[in-house]
């Protein structure tokens, strides 16, 4: 078996100042990367659903359009994100040429349209239809996405062959 060269994470974590984190990191680098990409990936969805938020009101559509559209925005530009960094450094995929990484962004974002869909009704119940804050409902939801989105990528996107 080939020995793959360390990636940034991995060099990072070489450094002397975080030798008491190694062992932690090289056991659980897997979770700790989907959790740090995780956040980033939150906050691309936060910022382009604030944006589309701010415009979507400015331009006088109701709190279920506000809700659904910005969702559905957030959502496009997230996923590429989440895409590109699980299959990169989190489950480093093996996939090689156009017919094997195409079936495997397919199955990446046909697990995330199950959990768009599951963040859509949660902002739908929460905001839209009981009026809770926009930004709790949202972080509510993405909470359980994030969870649901793991196990996805996990047990069905990355699996190892």
């Amino acid at each position: 078996m080939e020995k793959k060269d360390k990636d940034i994470f991995d060099k990072i974590m070489d450094w002397k100042i975080f030798g008491w984190f190694r062992p932690f990191y090289v056991k659980n680098k897997e979770m700790l990367l989907y959790l740090f990409f995780g956040v980033l990936t939150t906050a691309v969805s936060f910022v382009t659903a604030g944006i589309s938020k701010v415009l979507l009101e400015q331009a006088g559509i109701g709190k279920g359009g506000v809700s659904t559209t910005s969702t559905v925005i957030s959502w496009i530009c997230a996923v590429t994100f989440a895409y590109i960094t699980n299959r990169i450094w989190v489950f480093e995929s093996e996939a090689e040429g156009k017919k094997a990484i195409i079936s495997e962004a397919a199955s990446f974002y046909g697990g995330r349209i199950f959990t768009l869909l599951v963040e859509m009704f949660m902002m739908w119940l929460g905001y839209s239809l009981l009026s809770f804050n926009y930004w709790v409902t949202k972080i509510v939801a993405n909470v359980v996405v994030l969870i649901l989105n793991y196990v996805i990528s996990k047990l069905v996107v990355f699996r190892k062959k």
